[in-house]
């Protein structure tokens, strides 16, 4: 069955914006789903922008959202302090019950964004069929909403896609970010930037790339499970500074060492894209951003 209408949640958010830029670029209705309406004031005019609060789901929510096809799940409240207990005691249960009224109401397609953080602490290359260990209460909330979904679709099925994000960097990020805090110091023409030593290996995608994989899989209308959405290309975070660096032609200088490496994930990770490319290779659209 061909989409037609695509609703997004979470759209005033740094994936949601450039997940609507993308739609877009289609012939479907998008309904961009947020908390404040002002927030998208802006958005393009083919977009309907509609205000839901999740702490709060009603049972009109899924008319209220024009009864889509697919809902790109993104919304997430937290974020980015993964060790908050709030990930599991007041997010997880919300995200449930705002979902399941969703599908109960008739919603025949959900793609949602997980998370790299369920892999926990394991290393290397890692691949979908890994049994998720998660380390911090965020991870731990994202694998036990996945698996609260696959129960519900046996009470009620729905194609479900379970979209695990890796790293992402772009316009429009969290002041929080690597990226968005190197841009403010160069700005404010500080003389260096501080950071970790920088030898930590991660996946990274451009968030415009996340965004355009993202619309794929939502068009695709199936039930395509988890499939890890990332370069699979291990870099460090010392060599990514250093590309953003010349890309842009900044020159000031980074001061290494500065931080201590994070606790709570493995100083070597990356995604096994394997499923990602099979399942773009048959789309007709190019994947030229998925390295081989």
């Amino acid at each position: 069955m061909p989409v037609k209408k695509v609703a997004v949640s979470g759209a005033s958010g740094f994936i949601g914006r450039h997940v609507l830029a993308e739609l877009a670029r289609h012939p479907v209705e998008i309904i961009a789903a947020t908390q404040d309406a002002a927030q998208l004031a802006n958005t393009a005019t083919n977009v309907q922008v509609v205000e839901l609060d999740l702490a709060n789901p009603q049972s009109g929510d899924y008319e209220r959202l024009h009864r889509p096809d697919v809902l790109i799940h993104l919304a997430w409240a937290g974020l980015p302090n993964y060790k908050s207990l709030h990930h599991f005691e007041t997010e997880l249960p919300r995200q449930y019950l705002f979902l399941k009224g969703l599908v109960e109401a008739g919603l025949p397609a959900l793609l949602v964004a997980g998370t790299c953080f369920e892999y926990g602490m394991q290393s290397g290359a890692l691949s979908e069929d890994l049994i998720p260990l998660p380390h911090t209460p965020y991870g731990y909330a994202k694998d036990a909403l996945r698996r609260q979904l696959e129960f519900l679709r046996k009470n009620h099925p729905f194609y479900l896609t379970w979209a695990r994000l890796f790293y992402m960097y772009g316009e429009g990020q969290p002041k929080s970010a690597l990226f968005s805090q190197l841009k403010a110091a160069v700005a404010r023409n500080e003389p260096v930037f501080n950071m970790s030593g920088g030898e930590q290996l991660r996946d990274f995608l451009p968030v415009i790339d996340v965004a355009s994989i993202l619309v794929k899989l939502a068009f695709r209308h199936k039930d395509t499970g988890v499939v890890n959405v990332c370069s699979g290309i291990p870099i460090s975070v010392r060599n990514l500074v250093e590309g953003w660096l010349k890309d842009n032609g900044w020159t000031i200088k980074l001061n290494l060492g500065h931080y201590d490496y994070p606790d709570y994930e493995p100083m070597v990770f990356w995604g096994d894209n394997n499923k990602l490319k099979k399942i773009l290779g048959n789309t007709n659209e190019s994947t030229d951003f998925i390295k081989d």
